[in-house]
């Protein structure tokens, strides 16, 4: 078993609300990544959509719920096996809720992911992004 396969799994979590994405700035990069979906470790015994709602709330202070999951992938920058779960928000506002992992906080539309994420998305989370964003 190669070390990638030992890791556990990171939960994206895809959330839109008024036609803009929540996207975090990590303080660290991870691979070629900077800014990126409030996300982590699925923990033993936990679902991706169980990691994407608990890591929302502990990095972003958002109640979401889980919607459903658009897929998986090993991310080509990070080697890691990612879960993209869509989110709805149903109580908070967004802002830095865990100052040790991120920098900022911010809801972006189409025009201002582009100039924050420049390479593309896995491709269902991108026809997601695509039908929701302003």
């Amino acid at each position: 078993m190669n070390d990638t396969e030992q890791q556990p799994a990171i939960a994206a979590a895809i959330i839109v609300d008024r036609e803009q994405v929540l996207l975090v700035c990590r303080r660290e990069r991870e691979g070629d990544l900077l800014w990126t979906f409030p996300s982590g470790k699925v923990e033993a015994g936990e679902s991706g959509e169980d990691a994407a709602v608990r890591e929302t709330r502990e990095e972003v202070g958002l109640v979401v719920s889980a919607v459903k999951t658009l897929g998986e992938r090993i991310h080509p920058s990070t080697g890691r096996r990612m879960i993209y779960v869509v989110c709805e928000v149903l109580a908070g506002g967004a802002h830095v809720a865990d100052a040790d992992e991120l920098a900022e906080v911010a809801w972006c539309d189409r025009a201002r992911v582009s100039t924050l994420v420049p390479f593309p998305f896995f491709p269902p989370v991108q026809e997601y992004l695509d039908t929701h964003l302003k």
